[in-house]
């Protein structure tokens, strides 16, 4: 983006020969790629539009340029905030969030760079997160006067409720490798092959079968928040839900009639 070009958010949709893949980008490379109003009320379109895809097959998050994923929430239009609106700026980050989590195929958020506040709660939002090396995590807000709120309470699920309480107390970042051992990343690579290994992802659940994919995404979001028993009854109503299409013979059959190794 140009520096005379308003932020945006872009979504660019390539057809595959299994389906659509959509790539987000968060672009506003001159500020962080920060969120303000206007950008997340575009995100959370862009999401909602996309849901209702039914060629979609997974969707990526990424922010332009090489220095940040996304840098936070805007603090210029935060520090205009008082006790009457703050809960409806919040509310509207919450909402992109959610229309992540709600996607009916898996989110990848690739970062690069400073992934902060916001961005940390736009990320942890996502399936999936692979990282660069030079990644940069944290959840600054106390240090500005404000608590972590909103999908910060994905944090002590992904990485403990210790390493989440260190984050959101002390305000500190920490590194993209700190990050892969904690489990707040699954994967960190060097920054020239960031793209790689998302596209290694995006190709594996491509190759999936839809249908499958889609049952699994929803089941995944039903091990958020179920008890554990009730969890594995949803299971096994989606176990016989697959069976509603002919994806498990055709798949299952394809397996069955590969040509096999001579074991001799």
């Amino acid at each position: 983006m140009s520096s005379d070009e308003p932020p945006q958010i872009r979504t660019d949709l390539d057809t595959t020969p299994s389906g659509h893949v959509a790539r987000i980008t968060i672009d506003r490379p001159e500020r962080l790629n920060v969120l303000n109003t206007a950008l997340i009320l575009q995100l959370t379109d862009s999401l909602r539009r996309l849901s209702a895809d039914d060629d979609l097959r997974c969707v990526v998050l990424r922010g332009a340029g090489e220095k940040a994923f996304i840098g936070g929430a805007d603090i210029n239009e935060m520090a205009e905030l008082d006790a009457d609106s703050a809960p409806g700026f919040i509310s509207q980050l919450h909402a992109a969030c959610s229309a992540i989590r709600e996607l009916p195929v898996p989110a990848i958020a690739s970062i690069r760079g400073y992934c902060l506040g916001a961005g940390l709660e736009i990320a942890v939002s996502c399936d999936l997160r692979v990282s660069s090396d030079d990644a940069i995590f944290g959840m600054p807000e106390v240090k500005v006067g404000i608590p972590s709120v909103i999908e910060a309470a994905l944090l002590p699920r992904l990485i403990g409720p210790g390493k989440a309480r260190q984050l959101v107390y002390t305000g500190e970042s920490i590194s993209a490798a700190e990050a892969g051992r904690c489990g707040l990343v699954d994967r960190v690579v060097a920054a020239t092959d960031l793209n790689v290994a998302t596209l290694e992802w995006v190709q594996a659940i491509s190759a999936a079968g839809p249908a499958a994919i889609r049952l699994q995404k929803r089941l995944t979001r039903q091990w958020d928040t179920a008890p554990l028993q009730d969890a594995i009854r949803a299971g096994i109503q989606t176990f016989a839900d697959a069976y509603e299409t002919d994806e498990p013979q055709r798949l299952m059959q394809g397996f069955l009639d590969r040509p096999r190794r001579n074991s001799d």
